[in-house]
């Protein structure tokens, strides 16, 4: 690992190339992206946080780090943006995630980036987990545009029995399989094995959405060992998930650099929401947790790394959204961009190697029934942010229970308070105040009345959210995506 930090620190901005799309589509990069699953924006080290992670620090550091990287509130959302680079408005999950008696998934119309990357000649590759469907054969990754395979379709699982709700959710090129171990070593392990036997004539597409830090807060005694000193038990453990987490990729960047694929692998990071405040993440001074509409809940850390390609050590504040890689990607590699389906993310590489502005003029962050926010420029909008119980506050301390979090009360919204047709609506200059604290949307009407004209507008063109009640009758299969 300290041989691959010298070789991507050493690139100087005289050798950062900057790539027109001829001379990219000839390159195809191999293309490695790490989704963490609930990881809190305060919860690396490079971000000030008191989990070690040192690989996961190493790599951003050797590329940009993104700091005003928007994703969805929850998993689901945020998989099909970056699987279709299109806001989950369009695909009916704007409001929830896939749960595991859902009769639904991302809609098989869409064309996924593992579809578009193959047809461009990519080896690729799913590690973990997918959350995008998995009632039906179709909706299930193979079927999607992945070679291969591994990991859970759930969004959540116990990390030693891989069971979901008493249903096993283990899986290799979606067929059961009964690997034994801490399910973040068993991905960890499968990406070096693939990286390992990769024909290095091909490219690559490794996508790496790692369960961990999600609920059940489980860790390896080892890790837990090194946290031993955090006296509550979730953020104890919560820590030691995430080291395991750091400690995985830097066995897959290793695996890079040993098959000499360094200089030509584009590693991309990200969490696939804000940090969940109530399981033990932190999200520093942003404000709320997953499942809002605030900053906690949307912001994340992030990075892109290449080297000779990404200048090193640089900080992009441009705001940027998931949607963004699906363009990015195609046309970095050549692939086609036109389809049907026209993407709602725009090419951000000139930002990454150029210096050039966000290529958005308004980033959408959700919108559903009951509420919305939109990002532009400096100023974001929020609409129906009201908070739910124990969305808001700081990570778990001592005095709190350390078993269960306490329930939290109802937040307040930023004062002073305005509402429009009965619904509550904030307005933020996200420039002077990153932590949402004053609402200004009494203060400046006309821009409140600018924002909401563009969020309404992407309102007329969601679809209808897709919804999965629990039936009484419901009983977990023996084997998740198999019918008994």
């Amino acid at each position: 690992m300290r041989q691959l930090l010298v070789c991507l620190v050493a690139v100087s901005l005289a050798t950062v190339a900057h790539l027109t799309p001829a001379s990219a589509a000839a390159l195809r990069p191999n293309i490695v992206f790490f989704l963490i699953d609930d990881l809190g924006n305060t919860d690396v080290s490079y971000h000030g946080g008191e989990i070690k992670t040192p690989n996961i620090d190493r790599l951003a550091a050797a590329g940009a780090k993104l700091e005003a990287f928007y994703v969805q509130p929850v998993c689901s959302p945020t998989r099909a943006a970056l699987m279709t680079g299109r806001y989950p408005m369009r695909h009916g999950l704007q409001v929830g995630v896939v749960r595991p008696w859902a009769q639904y998934g991302l809609p098989l119309a869409e064309r996924t980036l593992a579809q578009a990357l193959q047809e461009v000649g990519y080896v690729t590759a799913i590690c973990g987990k997918w959350h995008l469907g998995h009632f039906a054969p179709e909706y299930l990754p193979t079927r999607r545009g992945f070679t291969h395979q591994y990991g859970h379709y759930n969004g959540m699982i116990d990390y030693f029995t891989h069971e979901r709700d008493g249903g096993f959710d283990w899986h290799r090129d979606d067929k059961v399989n009964r690997d034994q171990g801490y399910s973040t070593v068993l991905i960890g392990n499968e990406c070096v094995r693939l990286i390992e036997q990769q024909d290095a004539a091909k490219p690559l597409f490794l996508y790496v959405p790692f369960n961990a830090p999600h609920t059940p807060l489980q860790a390896l005694p080892e890790h837990l060992k090194l946290y031993e000193h955090i006296e509550n038990k979730q953020r104890r453990t919560y820590c030691a998930m995430v080291h395991a987490v750091d400690e995985q990729i830097g066995r897959i960047a290793a695996a890079i650099e040993k098959r000499g694929l360094t200089s030509n692998t584009l590693l991309l990071f990200s969490s696939d929401n804000g940090g969940p405040l109530a399981q033990g993440a932190t999200n520093g001074k942003l404000r709320a947790a997953k499942g809002t509409l605030y900053e906690g809940g949307v912001r994340v850390p992030a990075f892109a790394t290449w080297p000779g390609h990404i200048q090193p050590g640089i900080t992009i504040n441009e705001p940027l959204h998931m949607v963004d890689w699906f363009p990015t990607l195609l046309k970095l590699v050549g692939a086609k961009t036109d389809q049907p389906l026209s993407p709602d993310g725009l090419d951000l590489w000139p930002v990454l190697t150029a210096g050039a502005k966000s290529p958005h003029d308004a980033i959408l962050l959700n919108t559903t029934p009951k509420n919305g926010a939109l990002r532009m420029g400096d100023w974001k909008l929020v609409v129906g942010g009201n908070l739910a119980d124990g969305d808001e506050g700081a990570a778990p301390t001592p005095a709190a229970t350390p078993d269960a979090p306490k329930k939290g009360k109802k937040a307040k919204a930023a004062d002073p308070k305005v509402a429009v047709d009965g619904v509550q609506v904030e307005l933020f200059n996200l420039a002077e105040d990153p932590s949402e604290k004053t609402n200004l949307a009494a203060k400046h009407p006309e821009k409140v009345k600018e924002l909401r004209a563009r969020l309404e507008a992407f309102a007329k063109q969601a679809v209808p959210p897709k919804s999965a009640p629990k039936t009484a009758d419901f009983k977990s299969p023996k084997v998740w995506g198999e019918k008994d």
